[in-house]
């Protein structure tokens, strides 16, 4: 039987805390930018469709380009202020490991998930150029880590994902034996000592 190597505490446990990296942010940040256009996307279609059945005219919030920059403005804002007030983590960052934490470590407020969101805006504004700190900085806190007092760690749960996988690996060794099928002859025992004694049989 093939035994699977087990992971090394390194890959599984060693980065859980450890200040988030570059490469996993700017994923993180591009899944946040295509979900959140798909969710405004499909929201807008739905919007259109649901005015036609009223009013029985179309309506088409692309067509008033200033009503749906603003429209888009907003969501964006709620999309990134109101998860990261609930959970500290948008859907990207779930998906990557990643958590918003204070600086000393702990949960952050609504008033940090809104400063943030507001220096991540700035960031864009500035063509991007205050997120090198994430590559340069040792706590890799970009400008919109210093505005709102914030820092993102690694997050995932790989302490029980290892604990996890010993139980099932370990399991898979112990296994009971299997019980005799209905029909199957039974088995023949030990055969018993022979009789003690100077006398013959």
């Amino acid at each position: 039987m093939t035994t699977v190597p087990m992971p090394s505490a390194e890959l599984t446990v060693g980065r859980q805390g450890h200040y988030a990296g570059a490469v996993s942010r700017l994923a993180a940040f591009a899944a946040d930018v295509g979900a959140a256009w798909g969710i405004y996307t499909l929201s807008v279609v739905l919007l259109g469709y649901a005015a036609k059945l009223v009013t029985g005219h179309s309506f088409t919030l692309t067509n008033h380009r200033a009503a749906a920059s603003l429209v888009l403005l907003i969501w964006e804002l709620f999309y990134f202020t109101y998860q990261w007030a609930v959970s500290g983590k948008t859907l990207g960052m779930a998906v990557l490991g990643l958590q918003v934490v204070t600086r000393q470590g702990g949960p952050i407020s609504t008033g940090h998930a809104a400063k943030r969101t507001l220096g991540l805006g700035l960031c864009l504004l500035l063509l991007g150029i205050p997120f090198l700190g994430i590559i340069f900085q040792r706590e890799r806190r970009a400008l919109d880590d210093f505005i709102a007092g914030t820092a993102v760690v690694y997050d995932w749960d790989a302490r029980a994902a290892r604990l996890r996988w010993l139980a099932r690996t370990g399991g898979a060794r112990h296994r009971r034996p299997r019980e005799k099928e209905p029909g199957a002859l039974p088995q023949p025992g030990p055969r018993p000592p022979p009789p003690q004694g100077d006398h013959a049989a």
